[in-house]
């Protein structure tokens, strides 16, 4: 059973990705900061985690670089990322951030499903 986590600070998003996402056996976490990011995906070790770009005081790009940095360094399994953008012309940041995939909001479900099924295999 796929388990992903979620990182944004916004309940919009958060209700789109959960009603896109919680469903055929996934299950769905969410947390509302950036800096809560590393210790959730320690403890529950999520198959694919969701940025938001801006999540509080640690976006979703430095979040994603932390998680890239631990993962490097043997003390995070790694993970995939997908990270939500707010315009197109955020994308080269999430190239920057090492990111797997980006989503542009506003969230289209159906992409958002797609994406996740091919990172996670499915």
């Amino acid at each position: 059973m796929p388990h992903i986590l979620v990182a944004t600070d916004s309940d919009d998003v958060a209700e789109e990705t959960f009603s896109a996402l919680a469903s055929y056996g996934t299950t769905v976490s969410r947390v509302r900061k950036g800096q809560d990011v590393r210790p959730v995906v320690k403890e529950l070790e999520p198959d694919l985690v969701i940025l938001d770009l801006q999540i509080g005081n640690m976006g979703g790009v430095a979040t994603s670089i932390d998680l890239r940095h631990e993962a490097q360094a043997g003390r995070l399994k790694e993970v995939k990322i997908v990270m939500l953008l707010d315009r197109e012309v955020d994308k080269w940041i999430a190239t920057e951030a090492q990111v797997d995939a980006e989503l542009v909001k506003p969230l289209n479900a159906m992409k958002l499903r797609k994406t996740t099924d091919f990172l996670l295999g499915a």
